[in-house]
């Protein structure tokens, strides 16, 4: 149980929220703590489940997801968030990284892309599309301040290549590739950068760093 990610899922449809529950519940390496048809119940009993990650759909009836993800990271800044959608929706998309989600997945995709989005939530990423993040990153510059500083006083040589890497849209296992490194190697980067530069995910990492360049 120790090493298992722990997952509470917030899904109103009920064919979808059982495929969650039994693939996470089957697969080894996971544990599916909960699951709920709404924000309300979800915002009443996570606080006591206290899951690693959270699989968050957009459109429920109610409190929506963009919402209920804000007031839950508002308590537990260490909790993750991933988005479950429909569609690529990019300004929903954007109203729920700035609210606390770590990324997001379409509900439609296989069932390892499911998993490895969670794994890559839960050690930090954020999985998304290249197209996504660009449009995310271009709304953050919009709306953040330029640390121009940063690159030079905080991270080192190869952080940067890994977050230059990312910026460009590459994911984790083609970041290892071209820098001829492990997975782990690269998520343990990550791991740094977001505590060097005090975020909790890549979309934030690098407007920090990069700012308008990336525009």
């Amino acid at each position: 149980m120790n090493n298992e990610i722990k997952v509470v899922i917030v899904e109103d449809i009920l064919e979808i929220r059982e495929t969650l529950q039994a693939l996470i519940g089957n697969h080894p390496g996971f544990h599916c703590a909960g699951a709920y048809t709404s924000a309300e119940g979800a915002l009443a009993e996570i606080p006591y489940l206290k899951p690693d990650v959270v699989l968050m759909d957009i459109n429920l009836p109610g409190i929506n997801g963009v919402e209920a993800v804000r007031r839950l990271k508002a308590d537990f800044t260490e909790m993750k968030f991933l988005i479950c959608t429909v569609f690529e929706d990019d300004e929903k998309i954007f109203q729920a990284m700035k609210a606390g989600a770590g990324g997001y997945i379409l509900k439609n995709n296989s069932p390892e892309k499911i998993l490895d989005a969670i794994k890559d939530v839960y050690d930090g990423g954020a999985p998304m599309s290249a197209l996504i993040a660009k449009k995310v990153i271009n709304a953050f510059l919009e709306n953040r301040s330029i640390h121009s500083t940063t690159k030079n006083t905080l991270l080192t040589e190869r952080e940067m290549e890994v977050l230059e890497l990312l910026s460009k849209g590459f994911h984790y296992k083609e970041v290892g590739y071209k820098l001829e490194v492990s997975i782990d190697t690269v998520r343990s980067h990550c791991r740094n950068i977001y505590e060097k530069l005090h975020v909790t995910n890549k979309v934030e990492a690098i407007n920090i760093v990069f700012g308008k360049k990336l525009g």
